[in-house]
């Protein structure tokens, strides 16, 4: 999962050297395609949560049903949608920042990057059938392997190298792209030569599993695309303060993702655990794979977060070249490093909850804590009052706390436990 948030910290990286104002329009670029994906980012756990289940029944020949799902919801809605969406793609990024420079550099960026949402619907497809197997070593190796020939292409169309043409900020948006397609189909490769026995294009999905599949996806889906939207509006909020300060806020939130990441990814293990373990009629083992994923995920968080607060003038300088502008991120990336572990009890009971099917919960939760509580007061103290990105930072970390708090009452309550899938 740490993996993920390299596709956007690899060109964050690249594109900082053209200058922060194309690291400005990148990053807004980068948060309006996260909105255009969040719209079948459920696919992942929907169908995960239904392969566990099913594999937790032993029902090893309908594994690959959830699957067929996610891949067909992905070529009849998530390939429209990011046809639609480029072609408004100048009119929607002017709703978020009104600096030329800046919308230069994204617009061109942001219309390759929301052409792959289709491939993000495949690949966590994948994604949620081989973890839901225990297998997730698998889609981990094709993943690593669609990294290096994203940073290859990536760098190659920025930069003009190999015969290719040069195309700047733009390069980077086309080069991940065409990496994350490539992604694509090894994933259907692979799953073809290994998944065979678990019914993969063996047979076409049933009533009930399409039925499974939606229930799970589309309150998370909602959820992701509310999270998304919210994370635009911060970057709006952002934006209010300044163009370096949005330069600063895309770093800073790449970093982040890139530290609670490993955290989601034990979420995900857990949704696996927790499905599993309800599948085979134990609740209370359900319970304890919550709580001591939570232990394992607060360790880990722990240590990369030491990194971050000890060094993060270093770690900064590599995405901004400018002393003056990278000074305005320091005290938030040590804030960062600090406090991460404080998320590490949301970060895997939102997923845990999400195995058990709980996806409603999640969504009232997620929903309330940022657009009630966090995207008002960001405004507030942020531009309105003039405390800046470091006001607009330390109301972030408040939320989280506040949202661990909240899903481990959740979680000890025990409600989750009597949904069926």
């Amino acid at each position: 999962m740490l993996s993920q948030s390299l596709l956007n910290l690899v060109d964050a990286a690249m594109v900082g050297s053209l200058g922060e104002i194309s690291l400005a329009g990148v990053g807004i670029a980068s948060y309006a395609n996260f909105m255009c994906v969040s719209l079948v980012t459920g696919l992942s756990s929907g169908v995960q949560a239904l392969v566990a289940r099913r594999s937790g029944q032993q029902r090893t020949a309908e594994c690959a049903q959830p699957l067929h799902v996610g891949l067909l919801v992905g070529v009849a809605v998530a390939l429209p949608v990011s046809i639609v969406i480029y072609m408004f793609a100048p009119w929607y990024l002017k709703l978020l920042n009104s600096d030329p420079g800046v919308l230069a550099e994204g617009i061109p960026y942001f219309e390759w990057r929301v052409l792959s949402v289709a491939a993000v619907a495949f690949n966590f497809s994948f994604r949620g059938f081989w973890n839901g197997i225990n297998h997730s070593m698998i889609y981990l190796r094709a993943l690593l392997f669609m990294h290096i020939i994203n940073v290859i292409l990536s760098y190659s169309l920025i930069f003009g190298c190999f015969g290719l043409p040069e195309m700047g900020s733009a390069g980077a948006g086309l080069g991940t792209t065409l990496a994350m397609y490539l992604g694509s189909a090894i994933y259907a490769w692979m799953t073809w030569q290994m998944g065979r026995r678990h019914g993969f294009l063996q047979c076409w999905p049933d009533r009930r599993t399409w039925a499974g599949v939606l229930k799970l996806t589309i309150p998370t889906s909602l959820q992701q695309t509310l999270f998304a939207a919210g994370i635009t509006a911060m970057f709006w909020i952002i934006g209010q303060v300044g163009s370096h300060a949005l330069a600063v806020g895309h770093v800073l939130v790449n970093l982040a993702l890139f530290l609670i990441l490993p955290g989601v990814g034990l979420g995900m293990a857990a949704t696996t655990l927790v499905s599993h373990s309800l599948g085979e009629n134990k609740p209370d083992h359900a319970y304890q794979w919550g709580w001591d994923t939570v232990k394992i995920a607060g360790g880990v968080l722990i240590v990369l977060g030491i990194p971050f607060w000890l060094f993060p003038d270093l770690i900064l300088s590599c995405f901004i070249y400018d002393e003056r502008i990278r000074a305005m991120g320091i005290l938030p990336l040590q804030l960062t490093g600090l406090t991460m572990v404080l998320d590490a009890t949301s970060l895997v009971l939102t997923q845990a909850l999400l195995g058990a099917g709980a996806n409603r919960t999640v969504l009232k939760i997620a929903v309330s804590m940022q657009w009630l509580f966090f995207l008002p007061l960001a405004w507030v103290f942020g531009p309105y009052l003039g405390y800046g990105l470091i006001a607009i930072w330390l109301l972030q970390i408040i939320q989280r706390t506040l949202t661990s708090v909240i899903y481990g009452i959740i979680w000890s309550r025990r409600h989750w436990a009597s949904i069926r899938l």
